[in-house]
């Protein structure tokens, strides 16, 4: 079926990190209608086999297909690497992908060493090392995997000392080996950018690619005819798979910062 410029733009991560780059198209397109899915009943994807993760991508993205959506947004690294060729394969509306912001990085640092935090998953993907062999001779890419961040995040406590502890054991080993820019490879990080930024110092660059995502959508929209328009704000609507899902639901509304209904994504 054609899709619609009216139809809502259907956005899914494994847990709350893709709010991050849901907000990011909320300020880019704000008359877009816009579905989100935590799948944090199965996260983190992170540490999940490939087949996992592709049998939850494409069991969420057919869900939101049957909401409506005119286009799918894969907020999730990992689950970029695992499915997006997959889901390209099977579906043809558009579907954006993330990608760790390496490129704006390389371009920026002047030390020449740029750090990307993210998940072993991302880290040994195919599509990283595709990434990371770009920029081979022209700047240092270090990779630091960030295992138990994604849940730490997932538990909302911000100012946990344990999300502290590890921050600073993952984050000064990188700035010890020269990096002056930090890539934010997972979209749950950016939840705790302002505690990253704090034990990395002011004089380094924290980056993400949450933006660079957003204007993607909005390219992609325009080609295929299909940007929404009006003063009206759109809608959002979220559905969890938490079990059970109220505690995801408060998160999600404290991230989120306005008052958003949250359902139960039943499998």
């Amino acid at each position: 079926m054609p899709q619609r410029a009216d139809a809502p733009i259907g956005v899914f991560d494994s847990g709350v990190g893709g709010l991050t780059v849901l907000a990011d198209i909320r300020r880019l397109l704000p008359a877009e209608d816009l579905l989100y899915v935590a799948d944090s009943g199965h996260a983190p994807y992170g540490e999940r086999p490939n087949d996992l993760i592709r049998a939850r991508a494409e069991r969420v993205t057919g869900f939101l297909i049957a909401q409506g959506a005119k286009a799918i947004v894969i907020a999730c690294n990992t689950a970029t690497g695992a499915a997006a060729a997959h889901l390209r394969g099977r579906h043809s509306l558009p579907i954006i992908a993330m990608e760790p912001a390496v490129k704006p990085a390389a371009a920026g640092t002047r030390s020449g060493v740029v750090g990307v935090l993210a998940t072993s998953g991302t880290l040994k993907s195919d599509k990283f090392e595709a990434l990371r062999g770009r920029f081979h001779g022209a700047v240092e890419v270090l990779t630091q995997p960030c295992p138990g961040l994604v849940e730490l995040i997932e538990a909302g406590d911000f100012r946990a000392a344990a999300l502290r502890d590890l921050l600073t054991k993952l984050v000064l080993p990188l700035l010890d080996r020269g990096a002056d820019t930090l890539v934010l490879g997972c979209t749950h990080y950016p939840l705790v950018r302002g505690l990253i930024q704090d034990i990395a110092g002011p004089g380094i660059t924290v980056t993400d690619a949450g933006a660079a995502v957003a204007r993607q959508v909005q390219h992609r929209l325009g080609e295929a005819a299909l940007l929404r328009t009006g003063e009206t704000p759109g809608q959002v609507r979220c559905w969890t798979s938490a079990a059970p899902p109220e505690t995801a639901a408060a998160l999600i509304r404290r991230i989120w910062g306005e008052p958003i209904r949250v359902r139960a994504l039943r499998d």
